[in-house]
């Protein structure tokens, strides 16, 4: 008896660390309509602004919208971009080409969530897994803004200086 409770002890401690650490994948929602509704009518419109910054502005790169949507006093908490409407410009110009705008944002959105003057964009992020670059798994990314007036006056992710 004591051995077979000695045996059962030692796969507990061999398998149980093993689950713990297995990750359930995170997915994205599927419709995206349902994420930009809200009971309250402001939290709505900021949800909106900052979908539609995302996909005309962020994604299909139409920099010439970026005043439609960011206040010019902007200020970015990103470190790779420095803070202002015409410095993000600047910035994504470098690189974004514009395209067609799509009606729903390409990135694999998990939930927009609105609280006061603050939208918070989740997504899905597949990365390469460090102990076998072959595997892939995935986490999330956030990107916070603050809305004030009616444009998008701050920004912050979890970016790291390149």
């Amino acid at each position: 008896m004591n051995t077979l409770l000695i045996r059962a002890g030692l796969v507990m401690c061999l398998v149980l660390p093993l689950a713990a650490n297995a990750q359930v994948a995170v997915t994205p929602q599927p419709d995206q309509e349902l994420l930009l509704s809200s009971p309250d009518p402001k939290l709505a419109a900021n949800k909106r602004l900052v979908y539609d910054f995302w996909r005309e502005v962020f994604e299909s790169g139409h920099m010439e919208l970026a005043p439609k949507y960011m206040a010019e006093s902007y200020i970015q908490h990103n470190p790779n971009v420095a803070t202002g409407r015409a410095a993000f410009i600047d910035f994504f110009s470098r690189f974004a080409k514009a395209k067609p705008i799509e009606p729903r944002i390409k990135a694999p959105v998990v939930s927009i969530v609105a609280e006061g003057d603050m939208v918070v964009l989740s997504f899905v992020r597949e990365a390469a897994d460090p102990k076998d670059p072959a595997k892939k798994y995935t986490t999330t990314w956030f990107d916070m803004f603050r809305i004030e007036s009616g444009k998008i006056a701050e920004h912050w992710d979890a970016a790291q200086k390149q």
